[in-house]
């Protein structure tokens, strides 16, 4: 893994001296050429390393069986298994045999099958109380925040019952073809368990974000958090349903609101895509100047068009790029990017600039390799109801001199061109399912007596947000601050949260060997936690934008008031393609392959080696999670699709698209394709290529300016008062659903009166005594104004 004391963004080179000109007598001119000649050869002696392959991936929603199961444990725990053997065979040595796999399947295979097992026996319960007592266990607590190092002997019961807990929802929630169907009946009711609050107790998955928030307040820093983390996403996983289920779960939403079927499934539409070749990082702009004029290449052929060539792939950085390390700054490069580090910083607590860049590729690499997209667009065009609005509303005031508000029906006065482009527009409108309840809330705020008190269906989903609603902001920030302290480009501080206290061992390492193999269980370590907190939070803001879409806003303003979009934007401030392409693992330590054979005598050569696999799964996935994430809390949000331009976020994201995979692209695309507006002319200019591939892979918006609008109409203010409008909203429909009184004075009345009459009520016994008075006093000797009373009833 690279040095995490690497140069900062946009720092010129160091010598050792101080004065960052890259010799050591001070003169900097005089040494240029020299050292930007040796920059050209060891670029070129490592542009065979630089170029990315395409990457053979499939998204889905996690890796295979094997791979999650293995990732429960680190390397640190194998000792264990050695311990777990000998407590077997002197505790069950008269009812089973310890050992007798002799393969990774077998293993797997009765693994699941003794989930089952277990579960049908009722043992899943017995360790929830376990878990119960452990997490209120408060002297581990106190004797953990007494230690001035927490190890993995600190946790060892709760590591214990997570991981048993983990195996069950891991190897149930597995379906297979050929599974008995009093296996698909447990699944069922644990699923059901696991969602509803049973025995008078909270959902499972509200049990463990409550450790994750325990963890990060300090109180509890013995916690195993990566166990709770994986444990925690599968739960979510298992109870509310995979991309799979999601996408099921949303046709089936649209077909009972009356809306068309949808166009398309956006995963498998990205599968069928191809990869596009990275942008061109030609060597210098300077290099340019060297090249003869225009006027001595007209009698050369090939000469004009190697000029062309250079021309056409100048998709190179020509703002200055922050974290731009090839050669020493100017002074006012470095000023440019010290601002932008600053701001970045100035946002996030623990960030200090890391990033990890690839030496770029060579010239002769870029005119060798061109972009090659399949013929047609990937994407069926989308117009919104206000693109057509906003559309009919210039038209109007360009041609009649006057709107008709929302009126897309009446063209009177329109010349015909405009008729056809408000059919063609309407035939490609799309009404989404948040159109629909954004809708249906306005009309339930305007009449509350009228339309009654809404249904609202107890899904697992809607139970879930339940219980999260007023601990969510807490939630949210513990597991960004988990993901700070994991993210690759953050450096260990004293005062920021242990994330290691389940992977370090009790006696710390001695020979160079143990070290290398604690730095990579470390690294994978956290890898994992990565992995996870990235697929849990997109999973719960994909299931409440389709159960809800203010309960998806609600959790999306708690991630962006947590400084959620500059953490990812942190996250990417890497060499991306070294981290995909990262061997933070041994085989041979994994499990299962650990238990069933004699582990072989690492080496460091073995070790520095790691596995032939092309990618890193876990990492290619976590960063594909990261940027969908990223599109989901900036989509259609101006203020926050702002953060991304004053994060200078453009570079970053750029880098990100040297690895050659169509889904991980695409939201890059699309991430630079809703700020391109604001960049300018000039960077748009200077990236067509770029651009190119934003026009070719990225859906289109029919009445969309973003490739050519220069005139920003909307002010700061205006995207200030925007989120507090959403957040007004938000807080109007979580009052409004949750937080309303039973006895309200909204609430509806019974006007027959027949109804009210023929109700029996229980009267005290001396009534009868006194009710002629009664009567007397308060009817018969009250005046009755029977037209006042008409009018007002």
């Amino acid at each position: 893994m690279e040095d995490p004391a690497a140069p900062g963004a946009g720092s010129p080179p160091s010598n050792g001296n101080g004065n960052g000109n890259g010799n050591g007598n001070g003169k900097g001119k005089a040494a240029a050429p020299k050292g930007r000649e040796a920059f050209r050869s060891q670029r070129r002696e490592s542009e065979g390393s630089v170029d990315c392959p395409t990457l053979e991936f499939e998204y889905g929603d996690a890796d295979g069986h094997a791979a999650e199961l293995s990732e429960l444990y680190s390397y640190t725990e194998n000792l264990e298994f050695t311990t777990n053997r000998r407590c077997f065979e002197e505790d069950f040595k008269t009812q089973g045999t310890f050992g007798e796999c002799d393969s990774e399947v077998d293993v797997l295979h009765w693994s699941r099958y003794n989930c089952f097992l277990l579960y049908q026996m009722g043992t899943f319960s017995a360790f929830l109380e376990l878990l119960h007592m452990e997490i209120d266990n408060s002297q581990a607590c106190s004797s953990a925040l007494r230690k001035p190092a927490i190890s993995i002997a600190d946790s060892t019961e709760l590591r214990v019952l997570l991981s048993v807990m983990y195996l069950m929802v891991e190897n149930i929630r597995l379906e297979r073809e050929t599974d008995s169907c009093g296996w698909r009946t447990a699944r069922e009711t644990f699923r059901t368990e696991l969602s509803f609050s049973t025995h008078n107790e909270e959902p499972f998955a509200l049990l463990l974000f409550s450790m994750v928030t325990k963890f990060c307040s300090g109180l509890a820093p013995h916690f195993p958090i990566k166990k709770v983390l994986l444990l925690l996403w599968k739960v979510v996983m298992f109870t509310l349903g995979g991309f799979e289920h999601l996408q099921a779960l949303k046709v089936q939403k649209r077909a009972e609101l009356g809306l068309p079927p949808l166009a398309e499934d956006s995963i498998q539409v990205v599968k069928s895509m191809r990869a596009a070749s990275p942008p061109s990082y030609t060597l210098d702009l300077g290099e340019s100047q060297l090249a003869p004029p225009p006027s001595k290449l007209r009698g050369r052929r090939g000469s004009r068009r190697q000029l062309l060539t250079k021309q056409d792939s100048l998709d190179i950085y020509n703002e200055r790029d922050l974290f731009k390390t090839e050669e020493p700054a100017t002074e006012e490069e470095e000023e440019s990017a010290g601002d932008g580090e600053r701001t970045l910083d100035g946002e996030l607590d623990l960030l200090e600039q890391d990033p990890l860049v690839p030496p770029p590729p060579s010239q002769a690499s870029l005119s060798a390799e061109r972009v090659a997209f399949p013929k047609g667009l990937p994407w069926a065009p989308k117009v919104r109801q206000k693109d057509i609005e906003h559309f009919l509303e210039m038209s109007r005031n360009k041609f009649i001199g006057f709107t008709l508000g929302q009126d897309t029906d009446t063209l009177v006065g329109l010349p015909r061109p405009i008729h056809e482009s408000v059919k063609t527009l309407k035939q490609h409108k799309y009404i989404s399912i948040a159109d629909v309840q954004i809708k249906n809330e306005e009309e339930l705020e305007k009449c509350p007596m009228s339309l009654g008190e809404e249904v609202v269906p107890e899904t697992p989903c809607e139970i879930l947000y339940q219980g999260m609603l007023y601990s969510l902001p807490q939630y949210m920030i513990a597991l960004l601050k988990i993901l700070l302290a994991a993210a690759p480009t953050s450096k260990a501080k004293t005062d920021s949260i242990n994330i290691l206290a389940d992977v370090l061992p009790e006696e710390m390492p001695i020979t160079v060997l143990q070290s290398m193999k604690l730095g990579i269980d470390v690294n994978r370590h956290k890898e994992i936690i990565v992995k996870s907190i990235s697929a849990l939070l997109l999973l719960l803001l994909k299931h409440f934008k389709l159960n809800h879409i203010y309960q998806f806003e609600y959790v999306s303003q708690h991630l962006v008031f947590a400084n959620c979009i500059p953490l990812i934007l942190k996250f990417f401030n890497q060499n991306i393609l070294s981290y995909i392409t990262a061997k933070n693992s041994i085989s041979v330590l994994d499990y299962p392959c650990c238990t069933i054979q004699d582990l072989p005598e690492l080496t460091t050569e073995s070790l520095e080696a790691g596995d032939n696999n092309q990618f890193c799964w876990r990492n290619l996935f976590s960063c594909i999670n990261l940027l969908r994430l990223l599109n989901k809390l900036t989509k259609w949000k101006h203020s926050r699709t702002m953060m991304l331009v004053v994060f200078k976020s453009a570079p970053i994201l750029k880098r990100a698209l040297k690895v050659k995979q169509a889904m991980l692209q695409l939201y890059v695309l699309k991430l630079l394709k809703i700020q391109t507006k604001y960049l300018g002319r000039q960077w748009r200019k200077s990236n067509m290529k770029t651009m190119s591939a934003i026009y070719q892979k990225v859906r289109h918006r029919m009445n969309d300016d973003w490739a050519y609008g220069n005139d920003i109409d909307a002010r700061p203010w205006d995207f200030q008062a925007e989120e507090c409008t959403l957040r007004a909203n938000i807080e109007a429909f979580n009052s409004r659903r949750y937080d309303r009184p039973q006895d309200s004075e909204f609430s509806p009345v019974d006007n027959c009166l027949q109804s009210v009459l023929g109700q029996r009520l229980d009267l005290p016994e001396d009534f009868h005594y006194s009710y002629e008075l009664w009567l007397e006093r308060e009817v018969f000797s009250q005046p009755i104004c029977w037209e006042e009373l008409l009018q007002n009833h």
